[in-house]
């Protein structure tokens, strides 16, 4: 066993993410994204070539519109079930991931990108296969990376070297791909960074052009053309770079509206996509022959001798075509569609440019205008500079190139701010900010986002030999005192030794602890924050005092309580954010409307209500209970929507909802207790309660339960077995019979705890001046938060 153990700390020892280990995994990611794009150049080519043909073999305005349709169903079902985060471009996810958001980045988000990028661009979808060649690369390197344990930090330079190799091989374009995840993606110049990224995207782009992967090999031998100008030329140039800047804009505001425009239909994604890819054919199908080959369309515009109405055509249909294709949620990138707008856009003005000057070729106006067009809107103008000169191998036309690019960057920055990308990861919820430091950490979260909420306390009349017992049977060495629910003082472990020890009298003279209060020998007035407090804060106030807690209040009321150990596992999840593979987060709820009443309670209890015929015997026992605790009632109606629709976004009728929480108001005003009700709209009810027990700091929730589920594995049902899991407070579960008269739990006075039985009573329900009736036989609460009890 020694001789194992020893083994295995070797083998250990020697996987440690090394700088020989990293060039290892950059070869290989490197070799395996060539792979990869080879994979999709082919498989998307041979679908396309076999639509074209049959084009010419059957009815095009027939045949088009259903190889679209059929294909694109295929594809976004594929997304739909197996992978959702293969959707779209997949560099926002890419993006996202290096950002240290949690999305799904593995082997099977690579491969059902792979697969369904190829049928969809097989479809006829005016999409490129760049951006998931990305996302792909990114995925492959991020599976490769759970095989040998490393640090975050070295995962992450892993899914951006991947990301470069893949970009790399779909352009044939080494040097691109390293510059595209400075400039874009992971925007780190550190020297690991730099060396795993050139060496895979070199692997990446030489294996590719060895196998025929490569994309933007333009047969500009057949053209004699000069890339060389004069300076009376140089206002054309200008000139292409502003209206690149500006249409590359309206370019990026129109993908944002092409997918809101998809998500007021409600639908899922396959049905999105086959109703894109019909579109598309239809489209298409009207078109000259020409168009149906959109690679084949670049270079024509490049090295043909196009009019102006053939290229205007040219640049409106692939402009229309790309934002059907794109708002759909289908798994293709802008990378070739904005690389062939660019073309048609650098064609006009080189044919404008002919009647003035004496301009012999389009060619050199059509490659600065991709050049171009890719800067507005993907917001890199080196790496837009470097792409074409890649292509090109022409260094002649690097002025042009970096005339028309920067200005068109500028121009396009300055209509819309911001990246491309950014924007589509916003659209879902997601916001991405620049790379925090684990000190960084403690000024961006609060006390509210790592504060533990469910505190024990000790109450202020508890005697001296009480609390000895609850130190006994705790882990804790310190905890708040409270007096209807208000903090008054905290007592620690090191408290009780020194007042022991200096009040000794106390003891003498009346002879037992059982007579000492905790009100007498606690801490008055402790130190506290509040949950909007920065980490960095409650840090200084710990260090300041050598304290080990801090109590966390609103107003006077106890909320939470946070230590060291809360602080450390922050920074720790920050740092090991790549460790596991988190699951999809949904949108979180929207507040449609609400209401608030003074906030005087000791505590708040929770009703959810969505039965009109039971609603109102559960609000007559959270008044029972409200009453009897001194709580204020927080009453809470949540409206689902599709998970294909934005809460924050979609119309909902709330008159239903606002009835039902008419009743809690009628009856909260009749018993004098204080109501806040709030209707939700959200995907997931469970989730709309968590995030309401998260932000209203509930102390309790009173559910009803049918007393039976169909979902198999569950106890209760998805939505309470959730939030029995999940939720930070006490839960209490009624099971409701089909009558108003049928029997439930009602707490009498005093109310029980969540560790003690809950009575069911035999008398009518309570009225507000009447107490509470009195149980005949006790029986225990059907769940809490604690376990489960029988």
């Amino acid at each position: 066993m020694m001789a194992l153990s020893a083994l295995n700390q070797r083998f250990r020892l020697w996987l440690q993410p090394r700088r020989g280990l990293a060039i290892a995994e950059a070869c290989i990611i490197g070799l395996v994204a060539a792979l990869s794009a080879v994979s999709l150049k082919m498989g998307s080519g041979w679908l396309g070539t076999w639509r074209v043909q049959t084009s010419q073999t059957f009815p095009a305005w027939l045949i088009l519109p259903a190889i679209g349709l059929s294909f694109g169903f295929i594809a976004g079902w594929l997304v739909h079930r197996f992978a959702p985060e293969a959707s779209g471009s997949g560099i926002p996810q890419v993006k996202a991931t290096l950002a240290n958001v949690p999305i799904t980045l593995s082997w099977r988000v690579a491969i059902i990108k792979l697969v369904s990028a190829i049928i969809t661009l097989g479809s006829g979808m005016a999409l490129g296969r760049q951006g998931p060649t990305v996302h792909v690369g990114a995925g492959l390197a991020a599976g490769m990376s759970r095989w040998v344990p490393t640090s975050p930090d070295h995962r992450r330079q892993m899914i951006a070297a991947g990301a470069g190799a893949g970009l790399a091989a779909a352009f044939n374009a080494p040097i691109t791909g390293v510059l595209f995840i400075v400039e874009e993606l992971l925007q780190d110049l550190s020297g690991l960074t730099l060396g795993t990224a050139i060496i895979a995207s070199f692997i990446g782009g030489v294996v590719s052009r060895l196998l025929g992967g490569g994309s933007l090999q333009l047969n500009l031998e057949l053209l004699q053309y000069s890339s060389n100008f004069t300076l009376p030329e140089i206002p054309f140039f200008v000139l292409l770079g502003i209206l690149a800047g500006f249409l590359g804009a309206l370019f990026n505001r129109g993908v944002i509206a092409s997918i809101k425009f998809y998500q007021t239909f409600h639908l899922s994604l396959p049905l999105k996509m086959a109703l894109a890819g019909c579109v598309s054919g239809l489209v298409v199908a009207m078109l000259p022959e020409s168009f149906r080959d959109y690679a084949g369309l670049r270079e024509y515009m490049i090295i043909s001798e196009a009019n102006v109405s053939f290229a205007a055509i040219a640049f409106l249909s692939q402009f229309i075509l790309t934002m059907i294709a794109f708002g759909s949620g289908a798994p293709g990138g802008l990378f070739a569609p904005s690389l062939i707008l660019g073309s048609c856009l650098g064609h006009l003005i080189g044919v404008s440019a002919a009647y003035f000057l004496a301009v012999d070729s389009p060619t050199t106006y059509a490659l600065a205008g991709m050049g171009g067009f890719f800067s507005a809107v993907s917001k890199v103008p080196i790496t837009a500079i470097v792409i074409v000169f890649e292509m090109t191998t022409d260094f002649n036309l690097v002025l042009p190139l970096m005339i028309v690019s920067v200005s068109a960057y500028l121009v396009s920055d300055k209509v819309i701010p911001g990246s491309l990308y950014d924007k589509l990861l916003q659209l879902k919820g997601i916001t991405i900010t620049k790379a925090v430091s684990p000190e960084g950490i403690l000024t961006k979260l609060t006390a509210n986002d790592v504060m533990q909420h469910r505190v024990e306390t000790l109450d202020a009349d508890m005697t001296l030999e009480e609390a000895m017992q609850v130190f006994s049977l705790s882990h804790h060495r310190g905890f708040p005192v409270v007096e209807n629910g208000k903090l008054i003082g905290i007592i620690t472990q090191s408290d009780f030794v020194t007042k022991r020890d200096s009040d000794s009298y106390i003891l003498s003279n009346r002879q037992s602890p059982k007579d000492v209060s905790l009100r007498e020998i606690m801490i008055h007035s402790p130190i506290t924050v509040k949950p909007k407090h920065h980490l960095s804060n409650v840090l200084y106030l710990l260090d300041r005092y050598q304290i080990s807690r801090l109590p966390v209040v609103e107003g006077r009321k106890l909320v939470g309580i946070i230590t060291r150990a809360d602080i450390i596992r922050a920074q720790a999840e920050h740092l090991n954010y790549g460790n596991v593979t988190p699951k999809s987060q949904p949108e979180p709820s929207y507040v449609v409307y609400q209401t608030r009443s003074p906030n005087i309670g000791r505590g708040r209890l929770l009703v959810p209500v969505a039965n009109p015929e039971t609603a109102a015997i559960l609000l007559q026992m959270a008044a029972a209970i409200a009453r009897d605790r001194h709580y204020e009632i927080e009453c809470v109606q949540v409206i689902l929507v599709s998970r294909q629709s934005s809460p924050s976004e979609t119309a909902v009728r709330t008159a239903k909802s606002r009835r039902l929480l008419r009743q809690a108001e009628v009856l909260a005003k009749k018993w004098k207790i204080p109501l806040h009700t709030q209707i939700r709209v959200a995907h997931d009810p469970a989730e709309a309660i968590l995030e309401t027990i998260h932000e209203r700091h509930i102390n309790l929730i009173l559910m009803g339960w049918k007393g039976e589920t169909s979902t198999p594995g569950r106890i209760f049902g998805n939505v309470v077995d959730t939030i029995i899991r999940q939720a930070t407070c006490d839960v209490m579960l009624v099971k409701l019979g089909n009558t108003p008269h049928s029997p439930f739990p009602i707490p009498h006075s005093p109310l029980p705890t969540p560790h003690s039985p809950l009575p069911i009573p035999h008398s009518p329900l309570p009225t507000p001046h009447s107490p509470l009736p009195i149980p005949h036989s006790p029986i225990q609460p059907l769940a809490s938060h604690n376990g489960w009890r029988t």
